[in-house]
């Protein structure tokens, strides 16, 4: 079930928004008293559990660390000095450190201390905000998201937790907090939500309201409940460009940045939040929320994770952070498991059978504990427990997706899954802020993850794997041979601080050329038919080195080099052409075949035959075929780096890894080079060796048209880039375009047909030789007989990227 947040926004009035979100009820009756209690009642039994959910014995943990957590802080406060609530806090100029102190004192109201120490923390609030917070004057400093959500966020669930106390002790302290709050939203318009603030989007804006739903029903305001409900409710539309959920599965958050793995989980978090906070009231939405949340899940979240691990593409500067790939994924089965008891019942088995697949596939299983709610932990132990729910993945085996709106592909095969991130006009080529993924800038340029099965995936990616590989080496990429610069060691601050060109902290000039810059090729995208699929990128500058004669004197920009690409994904093999390699400049080239970490005491074997490479460890095997007369070097080296080389808040940790790199050097010379090759996870040597008789056909690999065809699956694979028309086997495609062609024994013939620039109105192919009928065709796929053939013409306006098909015979 799809919303247009587009139509939603544009199409109706505010009040038709509210309507939309009004309760399941009479529209004379408005929520009353009892509603805004059930809210309350509702976020207690989540924060703390219920009677019934804390004698679970798989509970007593959470709650014993709750109640150890509060103790220290609580001892800790005993120790704190002047201008400090908690010892190495100092406040007055730090946000990091008044939103810490503000979690702290959330943590110990939500041990239910005795009334005394209720009264404490309530008095700490009331000092907190007397001295560093209420002041509007002299807050605000540092990151907008501290003031508008970090610290909104502690201190409802703070003053909810205290409620009964706040109302004999401190009664004015609650509404007192609500103002200043509101205040904070300096983003927002009038103490409330702006929906055309760009910073009150996605995950944020989902963050905010339910923040404000809280604060309604501490206050008994109605209005502000629903007005929150409404303004929520635009985050679970499909969208068609910027952040949100899109029709393809991608999410996107920062108006660019590729983000299901961060911003996205967290929206999912908030968004089953919501629905358990709600559950029971008068507020909850007419229209049902689950099924879209549903397929959030099955559509956007569940491809991109492998094994238990959530993939590196969709991260973006949290890949620096330390938290494993399978910690992020814990996150999403809480979500999961939330969300089962608020479906049918049919939807709820699917469900729990996936948070079931993930325990007993992933090598580091959800650890229940980090749960935000005993509730959560109660249910997830009765899922595991319960035989009558089988472990079944929501993604099938043998899978592809194409997610065009965010650059992203995932190709998945029994034993491994490929994962593969691009950038364009429409997409940031990498993130980076607040110190954290110091040296991004080729993460958008073809990098590639290649993730094997049975693998402890912390081993080979994650943040020792940015830690340790060159970020000029990362797999998949082509880079000059030059050093380059972080930005805390160009400014000396973690961003570029120049007010009077419109740099600030959170400027649209900051994040245009410092945070996330678009790149400025319009050329990235593929197409997809069932199972298999293709993907296409030319690479270019991003947008600060495209705008540098417009920049400060002292910005600094780089030049990136240029190539076309193309990744063909077959079951066995993943074939990859790189055509007109050369840098403008003339400096040197490389391009990384592939990069793998491992422990320097593992033992790794290279084989080496005439036209392959094997890479063979203890846990997995790895086949390169070289497709064309290619030489690249194959180095093992061990390299130690503190994991603070890519984020400044890191621990100085020494990192030791032992890295594999198969890399081509491209000299300066007159003439482009070329490149082909084909990665082969799990391959054996005798399967390596068979490849002087491969099934691949290399049709062509010039900066106009890459094509590939596999004689074995009866399979043709072309991406065009330039305008006319372009031939390759029975193809003649005009203009820009990626087109799968798919032939069985009866003559049948599948094709999958995409605009890679998303701009094109149409994209016209001529099957040569071929004068078919229809079998079935996607809405939009014209087709008509010629007498040299038959000619389909597939509308792509609309569909930003996404493939559409047609079966001919």
């Amino acid at each position: 079930m799809d919303f247009s947040r587009r139509a939603l926004l544009t199409t109706l009035p505010a009040s038709a928004l509210l309507s939309v979100a009004a309760p399941a009820r009479s529209p004379a009756a408005a929520p009353g008293v009892d509603d805004h209690a059930r809210i309350l009642s509702n976020a207690l039994a989540i924060l703390t559990g219920t009677p019934e959910s804390n004698a679970h014995p798989e509970v007593a943990a959470r709650l014993a660390d709750i109640a150890s957590t509060a103790q220290r802080h609580l001892t800790a406060m005993d120790r704190a000095t002047p201008g400090e609530l908690f010892p190495n806090l100092p406040l007055g100029t730090s946000d990091p450190n008044l939103h810490t102190t503000y979690r702290y004192l959330y943590e110990i109201a939500l041990a239910t201390p005795s009334p005394a120490t209720q009264r404490r923390v309530i008095d700490a609030l009331a000092q907190l905000h007397d001295t560093y917070y209420g002041d509007q004057s002299r807050g605000y400093y540092g990151n907008w998201f501290t003031w508008e959500i970090g610290i909104s966020t502690h201190v409802t669930r703070a003053l909810v937790l205290l409620r009964d106390e706040l109302a004999t002790h401190q009664p004015t302290l609650t509404a007192t907090y609500l103002a200043s709050m509101d205040a904070y939203l300096r983003n927002g318009k009038d103490g409330d939500v702006d929906l055309d603030s760009r910073f009150h989007t996605g995950a944020n804006l989902a963050d905010i309201t339910t923040n404000r739903i809280l604060q309604g029903a501490l206050t008994g305001d109605g209005a502000r409940v629903t007005k929150a409900v409404a303004d929520q409710l635009t985050v679970y539309a499909t969208v068609e460009e910027g952040d949100g959920f899109h029709a393809d599965g991608s999410f996107i958050q920062h108006e660019s940045v590729a983000y299901t793995g961060a911003y996205g989980k967290n929206l999912l978090t908030r968004a089953v939040q919501t629905l358990k906070l709600l559950h029971g009231t008068g507020f909850a939405p007419a229209t049902p929320l689950a099924p879209v949340i549903q397929g959030w899940i099955t559509h956007s979240f569940a491809p991109v994770i492998f094994e238990g691990w959530l993939m590196e593409i969709v991260k973006g500067r949290t890949v620096s952070r330390p938290q494993t790939g399978y910690a992020d994924v814990s996150t999403i089965v809480e979500a999961v498991t939330d969300l089962s008891s608020h479906t049918s019942d049919q939807d709820a088995h699917v469900l729990k059978s996936y948070a079931k697949s993930i325990a007993q596939v992933s090598p580091s299983p959800p650890d229940p504990q980090d749960f935000v709610s005993p509730l959560t932990i109660a249910a997830y132990a009765d899922i595991l427990a319960d035989p009558t729910i089988p472990a079944q993945d929501l993604v099938p085996r043998e899978h592809h997706a194409a997610f065009n709106a965010m650059d992203r592909t995932v190709h998945r095969r029994p034993g491994y899954a490929f994962a593969l991130a691009r950038s364009s006009r429409r997409i940031s080529k990498y993130e980076y802020m607040n110190g954290e993924n110091l040296t991004p800038w080729f993460q958008g340029d073809g990098a590639h993850y290649l993730y094997l099965t049975g693998q402890d995936q912390t081993q080979t990616f994650g943040i020792d794997h940015f830690t340790t590989v060159s970020p000029y080496h990362l797999a998949g990429v082509t880079a000059p041979v030059e050093p380059r610069r972080t930005i805390p060691d160009l400014y000396g601050a973690p961003w570029y601080d120049n007010p009077e060109a419109g740099f600030t902290a959170s400027s649209t000039r900051q994040n245009q050329y410092v945070y996330f810059p678009l790149a400025t090729n319009t050329h990235s995208g593929g197409a997809h038919l069932g199972p298999y699929g293709t993907a296409s990128l030319v690479l270019g500058d991003d947008a600060a080195h495209a705008a540098r004669h417009e920049l400060p004197p002292d910005f600094v920009t780089y030049a990136n080099a240029r190539a076309t690409k193309s990744w063909f994904m077959f079951d066995d093999e993943i074939v990859i052409l790189t055509a007109d390699v050369h840098d403008p400049a003339g400096r040197p080239l490389t391009t990384t075949l592939d990069t793998r970490i491992t422990a320097p005491s593992t033992p790794l074997t290279l084989t080496e035959g005439p036209n392959w490479l094997h890479c063979t460890g203890p846990d997995f095997s790895l086949g390169y075929v070289f497709l064309t007369n290619t030489t690249p070097t194959a180095r093992l080296t061990t390299v130690t780096n503190s994991r603070r080389l890519i984020r400044t808040a890191n621990p100085d940790t020494p990192i030791t890894k032992q890295i594999f790199t198969l890399l081509q050097e491209h000299p300066p010379t007159p003439h482009p080079h070329s490149l082909a090759y084909a990665l082969l996870p799990n391959a054996t040597r005798a399967q390596l060796a068979s490849y002087g008789d491969s099934p691949l056909t290399i049709l062509s690999n010039t900066p106009h048209l890459q094509a590939v065809e596999h004689r074995n699956l009866s399979l043709l694979m072309a991406n065009t880039f330039t305008p006319g028309p372009h031939h390759t086997g029975p193809l003649t495609i005009e203009g820009p375009a990626s087109v799968l062609l798919h032939t069985t024994p009866d003559g049948t013939l599948s094709i999958a047909i995409a605009d890679p620039t998303t701009k094109r109105d149409t994209v016209t192919v001529l099957l040569r030789g071929y004068r078919l009928d229809v079998i079935s065709a996607d809405e939009g796929v014209h087709v008509r007989r010629l007498s040299i053939g038959t000619r389909l013409t597939a509308d792509t306006r609309s569909m930003n990227g996404r493939s559409v098909t047609a079966t001919l015979h």
